[in-house]
């Protein structure tokens, strides 16, 4: 019977057991390579959740949710968590996603019009900078937002707490993964027609999926954060007995 256990419990060919786990760019291209067909899937998912353009906001954490299963390589049912995420989170994502366009759009605007005005006046440098570093921090700030919402139930104001101290900690990782979904669109209207497919097939998964890459660890950190840092509370006698 020595050969049947061996054949269970010896070492896969190739595969280490003690292998170190890849981390950074190696951990994002094995799991793209693994759930390439699931980003596929949930690609079309997203496009069908959000036809209706109000129901966008809770696609996008239907998405996230999906996709940050996929970061912690947990087990997924794509058309189930999906939906249950979708209705699940979806006044708060519509809320959220109400006021985070907001945000943007007054920072965009602001950005054109003290562009448009430092052209004749230097001294509108000045606001146009802090107009380009507010709007670049709310961006990464909505995606630390919506992987946390995803991630716990948290009250609102906590939520945008831990999201903004995410922000700081580490927004480097939030801002190249928003290049890479830049880059995305870009490669798709470059290469248009050939690219037409692009869109349909992966831009919007792979777009979640680096922004959950991206800004997982953050928010695991800041996640962590409160209960490291909560100050210990001795039992009353009270709740002792």
């Amino acid at each position: 019977m020595q050969w049947l256990r061996d054949m269970w419990t010896r070492e896969g060919p190739g595969i280490a057991k003690d292998a170190p786990k890849r981390t950074g760019l190696a951990l994002f291209a094995e799991i793209l390579v693994r759930e390439w067909w699931e980003m596929v899937k949930l690609n079309i998912l997203f496009i069908l959740a959000g036809l209706f353009v109000v129901t966008l906001p809770a696609a996008l954490a239907a998405m996230a949710r999906v996709s940050v299963a996929l970061v912690e390589d947990r087990n997924t049912y794509l058309l189930r968590d999906f939906t249950e995420a979708f209705l699940r989170y979806f006044w708060r994502a519509t809320a959220w996603g109400l006021a985070l366009c907001g945000a943007l759009a007054i920072g965009i605007h602001a950005i054109v019009t003290y562009a448009a005005g430092a052209r004749d006046n230097l001294l509108l440098s000045a606001p146009l900078t802090i107009a380009l570093v507010a709007t670049a921090f709310i961006a990464v700030l909505a995606c630390h937002l919506i992987v946390l919402m995803v991630m716990r139930d948290l009250p609102a104001l906590r939520l945008l707490r831990l999201a903004a101290l995410a922000s700081v900690i580490r927004p480097l990782p939030a801002l190249a993964a928003l290049a890479f979904a830049a880059c995305l669109w870009l490669a798709h209207i470059l290469f248009y027609p050939v690219s037409v497919f692009m869109p349909a097939t992966f831009n919007f998964s792979l777009g979640m999926f680096a922004v959950a890459f991206g800004v997982h660890r953050a928010a695991v950190t800041v996640l962590d954060l409160p209960n490291a840092t909560q100050p210990h509370r001795e039992p009353h006698a009270r709740d002792a007995s």
